[in-house]
């Protein structure tokens, strides 16, 4: 049985409303088309411009789901979507930009949208970082103290940090950045910054790719800052038991909030309560070349690698 959501102006059909998307917990579809409808208002400012990435679970979260890049054809002529290169062609991605776009996704079980660190109108310069904590085990107080170690070396380069939690195991640290240098630049900015912090805490934190030589440290993981990767979007629903949200949060709050503290009810409540902590993000955007020439500074006092590229 299919019914229209007026959004916007925007008149949108959904289907199956009463689908549970997330058996444990009861949460339907119509549950995550009503969160995302209700969040837009914030959400937007953060998916607006971006390629965007659908993680889509038609079943639910204990069914199969899938990562779709493409726009597929059935969508409607009014999802704004932009042709991006890839290897060998093209691939057109939505760009939600709409409450009406958000909608119609989670109708089409699109859980949790991910997006570009780029935006349509430069997609081969990136306008932030993102620095990617996970616990090398269940202990939060590892991952907590390296999202504090990234937020000080960011600020002692002279960029600004920004946190979120994931809704899943850890934290992001995403820095947003003046879009004047291409993505292998913002790689090697992001991978000597993780370098250095985990030449000033080896014992800590590790640049290691391969998860058998971390042993319990910190992987301070800086591989998102390539083109077309992406990141998962503020407040966008993950696709675990507890619907938790990934949601931004102040630093003197990462001490008291774990990365699965939000569900959808708890999110919604927190921006009635709260002004969204990433708000002004874009204005504290920061030109490259100083925390560049900082960044080589620190990196000859503390012996860490310049050359190559993922050592």
């Amino acid at each position: 049985m299919s019914t229209t959501i007026e959004v916007d102006g925007r008149s949108v059909e959904v289907s199956r409303e009463d689908k549970v998307l997330f058996p444990e917990d009861g949460v339907t579809k119509g549950d995550l088309i009503e969160y995302y409808r209700r969040v837009a208002p914030v959400m937007l400012r953060h998916l607006r411009d971006r390629p965007l990435v659908m993680q889509r679970f038609p079943d639910g979260i204990d069914g199969e789901g899938f990562y779709q890049k493409d726009t597929p054809e059935y969508f409607p002529d009014w999802i704004e979507r932009v042709s991006v290169e890839k290897e060998g062609g093209t691939v057109e991605h939505v760009v939600c930009s709409a409450a009406a776009d958000l909608v119609y996704l989670a109708d089409q079980a699109c859980i949790t949208p991910h997006v570009w660190l780029s935006t349509v109108g430069d997609l081969r310069r990136p306008d932030r970082l993102v620095f990617d904590l996970d616990p090398p085990n269940g202990d939060a107080g590892p991952v907590r103290r390296a999202a504090r170690d990234v937020r000080d070396l960011v600020d002692e380069i002279g960029l600004v940090p920004f946190l979120m939690t994931t809704g899943s195991r850890g934290y992001h640290v995403v820095v947003p950045i003046r879009r004047e240098m291409g993505f292998d630049d913002a790689r090697r900015l992001a991978r000597d910054a993780a370098r250095v912090l985990a030449a000033r805490r080896p014992e800590e934190l590790t640049v290691e790719q391969r998860k058998e030589k971390r042993g319990d440290r910190v992987f301070v993981d800086y591989l998102r800052n390539s083109y077309a990767q992406t990141q998962v979007a503020p407040y966008a629903v993950r696709a675990r038991p507890g619907a938790p949200v990934a949601t931004p949060i102040d630093w003197d709050e990462l001490g008291s909030v774990d990365p699965r503290r939000y569900d959808i009810d708890a999110a919604l409540r927190r921006l009635r309560q709260k002004d969204d902590p990433w708000e002004d993000l874009p204005r504290h955007a920061r030109a490259f070349d100083g925390p560049r020439a900082a960044l080589d500074r620190l990196l000859d006092e503390s012996g860490g690698q310049r050359q190559g590229d993922e050592g």
